[in-house]
């Protein structure tokens, strides 16, 4: 029994002053470690078997100050709710409360547009990411088309996800189905460019299945330079996650 009075397992959380600690395994770790998930807003204490997860939790523990400094260089979270301004593929978007069915007004007379969704909370929270999900299905397939027009590919099936550690991924084709690329639906709230970076990323993995030079070589012939992007992700990608955060997917 280890000294929290409990067994662990692979994915049990734990509270440490007030901190939400994640136990992980992973088999190809050399020892016990932390680390901050920003996409998750959580800390991870990682052990290399399930039975070293008890000194994970105590490493956690001894390190508390470590915790909880790291969670609060986190961004502060940005619920959905009347009156929040939105920025949506680099357009202005306010949320605003109005009875009746939730839809899109777009922009006019110099207004940004707007998302009226009627209800509060939970069921405010629901029809404003029911929207953006729609938008962001809609403007990520537009571009998704356009790359593969410049490639010469069959277009493949687009799905949207919630995706914590990834913006996109690409499966290939299987048989007579086609391949299959995933966007995180939370690229709708990055800038148009990065996005299209995304897109072109995925779309190049049609040709080259690696991230190899060829494909590197490939993606800068969609968009050009790829590393204001890529850095623009690393720098505010907590960010996006924090929006809305804790709305039901």
């Amino acid at each position: 029994m280890s000294p929290f009075g409990r067994n662990f397992a692979d994915g049990d959380r734990i509270e440490i002053a007030g901190a939400v600690i994640r136990l992980k395994v992973h088999a190809r770790a050399r020892r016990v470690s932390l680390r901050l998930d920003r996409s998750r807003r959580e800390v991870v204490a990682t052990a290399p078997s399930p039975r070293r997860l008890a000194e994970a939790a105590a490493f956690a523990r001894d390190r508390i100050d470590w915790v909880t400094a790291r969670l609060a260089e986190l961004p502060r979270a940005q619920p959905f709710a009347p009156g929040v301004e939105l920025s949506v593929m680099g357009q202005p978007v306010r949320l605003a409360q109005q009875a009746g069915r939730a839809r899109w007004l777009p922009a006019e007379d110099g207004q940004g547009a707007v998302i009226v969704a009627q209800g509060e909370g939970e069921g405010f929270t629901r029809a404003v990411q029911r929207l953006l999900r729609k938008q962001a299905l809609e403007r990520l397939t537009a571009l998704t088309e356009g790359h593969v027009a410049a490639l010469g590919a069959p277009m493949p099936k687009v799905v949207l996800t919630d995706a914590r550690s990834r913006w996109g991924s690409c499966k290939p084709p299987i048989g007579r189905q086609p391949a299959v690329i995933r966007y995180s639906w939370r690229l709708i709230l990055a800038p148009v460019a990065v996005a299209d970076y995304v897109a072109a990323h995925e779309c190049a993995h049609l040709r080259e299945l690696n991230h190899g030079p060829r494909f590197w070589a490939l993606v800068e012939t969609l968009v050009g330079d790829p590393t204001p992007h890529r850095a623009w992700l690393r720098a505010h990608g907590a960010r996006l996650h924090a929006i809305g955060a804790g709305e039901p997917t």
